[in-house]
């Protein structure tokens, strides 16, 4: 930073320290002035005069008004005019106590506003060129009168120009900063929308294949001893649910990688066209399920495709954790118009069939992701007994719903 930097700082943070300066500065002006006479035996030449006494009390008394310019900028520029006026009726010669009312006037231009800059300009301009051309020892006409209409313009001018400038940067400054919050807030949202789309995918894939190892390695300790072969088969599910589960999670936990790291698999995310080999997982794992499709023809979105996908892996889910072990499920899939229907039914034998009484979040996620398509789900238990999901999702999905982020590839 250079010294002049270093300067300018500091007087920017010390406002009082810089009106000083500039009081004193437009002191010493103002007294050299009032010792310099432009017009001399000659009219080309230049000659040292003697100011009144008063005139220099005047000069002072203005000076030290500009040190306050900026906490009263009216009462300066009134004092200031002040000191003009009487300087221009008894000062002779005539010594430049005007030029404390153009700073006084350009401090009130670039602190108010335009209309208050008018006015105070127009009214200043009129009051010291009127007493100079009138009430001074010099002819109305003489360039002294005409410089303090001029300069007084200048000064009103100047500090208009200047409160512009600092309102179009200011305006400038705000734009950017406004930006930059929408910016961050739009970041922010959507880290949340997608910490909460994983945290949906996490779920449905935890919770569907670990129940499937639940019941599998149940079933297995339990047939170990008199039925080797049919443990086997349980254990045989086991694995393969386990591996589905690792390579659904290594999906979904590879949008967190970087740049830089191993690329994600590139297996298609799951939909209706898998829905035989899901029904088949919990077939395998003692559940009862019928499934009945009216759907044949019909190419969902991705989304769209995605998300029925997960309602049926959801709701099966379910079943198998809290309907019981004689329980039975039935999955159905109808296109009814612009909307394909969505439905999967148990007879809920088990006591304690509440999807979500352990605390989960399988239902809210089956509602968010419906929502998020602009469909609707409803669910409920069963006149008679057991638990009904319920999900219309559009074909045809809006713009909106383009933008929702599918299954990691």
């Amino acid at each position: 930073m250079t010294p002049r930097d270093r300067v300018r700082r500091h007087l920017k943070a010390h406002p009082v320290a810089a009106d000083a300066v500039l009081a004193t500065g437009v002191l010493v002006c103002m007294v050299a002035g009032s010792f310099v006479d432009p017009h001399g035996e000659h009219d080309v030449s230049w000659s040292i005069r003697t100011p009144a006494s008063l005139s220099l009390v005047l000069i002072a008394l203005a000076a030290a008004a500009l040190v306050f310019r900026r906490r009263a900028p009216l009462t300066v520029l009134a004092l200031t005019g002040a000191a003009s006026v009487a300087e221009c009726v008894t000062g002779d010669p005539r010594a430049p106590v005007a030029m404390a009312a153009v700073i006084a006037l350009y401090t009130v231009a670039s602190t108010t506003d335009r209309p208050t800059t008018w006015r105070v300009g127009l009214l200043t301009m009129t009051v010291l060129t009127g007493v100079a051309m009138l009430a001074g020892p010099l002819p109305w006409y003489a360039q002294e009168n005409l410089a303090i209409f001029a300069w007084t313009g200048i000064g009103a001018t100047a500090g208009d120009a200047v409160r512009s400038r600092r309102a179009f940067v200011q305006a400038i400054r705000e734009r950017a900063e406004k930006a930059e919050r929408t910016r961050e807030e739009e970041a922010r949202r959507r880290v949340a929308e997608e910490r909460l789309r994983i945290a949906r995918d996490l779920h449905d894939v935890v919770a569907h294949h670990i129940a499937l190892v639940n019941v599998q390695a149940g079933v297995a300790a339990h047939v170990m001893d008199k039925r080797p072969d049919q443990a086997k088969e349980a254990l045989a599910h086991v694995r393969e649910a386990s591996r589905s589960a690792l390579n659904e999670l290594r999906a979904t936990v590879g949008l967190l990688r970087q740049s830089g790291d191993p690329e994600a698999p590139t297996e298609p995310a799951p939909g209706l066209a898998r829905l035989d080999e899901l029904v088949g997982t919990f077939r395998s794992a003692g559940l009862h399920v019928e499934v009945a499709r009216a759907d044949h023809g019909t190419t969902l979105p991705a989304a769209v495709d995605l998300a029925a996908y997960r309602v049926i892996q959801e709701a099966l889910t379910n079943v198998q954790k809290h309907a019981g072990t004689e329980a039975k499920a039935e999955v159905s899939v109808v296109r009814v118009g612009p909307n394909v229907e969505i439905t999967v039914l148990d007879n809920g034998n088990g006591e304690d069939h509440d999807p979500d009484s352990g605390g989960g979040h399988g239902l809210l996620g089956m509602r968010e992701r419906v929502t998020a398509l602009r469909g609707t789900l409803t669910t409920g238990p069963r006149y008679g007994g057991g638990f009904r999901v319920h999900a219309i999702l559009p074909v045809k999905t809006r713009s909106a719903a383009k933008d929702q982020p599918g299954e990691p590839v």
